[in-house]
């Protein structure tokens, strides 16, 4: 028989009981080594696909006026680069996401904390929002077209809207799911509700907070794209849509290429923070 310590977030170990935990000579669950093995698996099946797309394009079985070839789409590419364009495109777009989901992540933590820690924020703040969750962002395009104009402050806020939403229901759910373990330990040790917040509801929180940050950042690049076709002069979105009309497909590949590109980037800048945020948390994950 062997123990282990229950360590909840934000308390320290000499202060928690210990928990006898029989482990009876069984190793603990592991997942396979594959990661470790190839570190970049999980780009195989991307990899699969480009090759398909390759091998169809050279065999000329993919019409190129329809989905132009690789190799295209390629030289394509550097040929926006080298006249400037697609790097005005993409700073564009940049700043409307950046601003968007800075402004919605924000709004929506507040609106968590406010709901999550108070019975009364709860009553004032989670109704509105969950009706807000059952309408579609995109479907408020033309209320707030009548209210804001089509320039970029609606563009700005529908991005904002459903930011909002995914941090609020993720933070939402993180904080009023903490372990009613952590709840009778903070009142054995007596702490006060301020510390209660701060050593065990905030750090327990943190896995909802960022898998809203990781879910809103991927709906900020998704609106993005919407948005950009409503009277934008500039913008990743406004390239693509410009190309659709002159039947450019790979124009619209070289666009959907960098959302493609700055969406994984981001999501795996979230994923690095969250992992030395949540270093003391053991997942299978992990």
């Amino acid at each position: 028989m062997t123990e282990t310590l229950i360590k909840p977030p934000g308390i320290r170990p000499d202060t928690v009981a210990h928990e006898p935990v029989a482990v009876g000579g069984i190793r603990p669950i592991r997942r396979l080594g594959l990661r470790k093995a190839f570190p970049f698996s999980r780009m195989t099946g991307v990899v699969v696909l480009l090759a398909v797309w390759a091998i169809g394009s050279a065999a000329g079985l993919i019409d190129e006026r329809k989905l132009s070839a690789p190799w295209t789409v390629v030289s394509t590419a550097v040929e926006l680069i080298s006249d400037g364009v697609l790097q005005q495109h993409v700073l564009t777009s940049l700043g409307r996401a950046g601003l968007g989901f800075v402004i919605g992540a924000v709004i929506g933590t507040a609106l968590a904390l406010a709901s999550g820690l108070t019975r009364t924020g709860e009553a004032l703040i989670d109704g509105p929002v969950q009706v807000k969750r059952a309408i579609p962002t995109l479907g408020l395009i033309p209320l707030l077209i009548l209210w804001l104009g089509i320039g970029e402050t609606f563009k700005i806020t529908i991005i904002a809207l459903g930011v909002v939403v995914h941090m609020y229901i993720q933070t939402h759910n993180s904080l009023t799911a903490i372990d009613q373990r952590y709840v009778e330990l903070s009142e054995v040790l007596r702490l006060s509700r301020a510390a209660f917040i701060r050593k065990v509801v905030l750090p327990g929180a943190l896995p909802g907070f960022f898998l809203g940050l990781r879910l809103s950042v991927t709906g900020a690049w998704l609106t993005l794209i919407v948005v950009e076709g409503i009277n934008a002069v500039t913008g990743l979105g406004k390239m693509m849509y410009n190309a659709q009309n002159y039947g450019q497909s790979d124009v619209i590949l070289v666009g959907l290429v960098v959302y493609a590109v700055f969406g994984l980037l981001s999501d795996a800048g979230l994923r690095a923070l969250e992992r030395r945020a949540l270093a003391w948390r053991k997942t299978l994950g992990g």
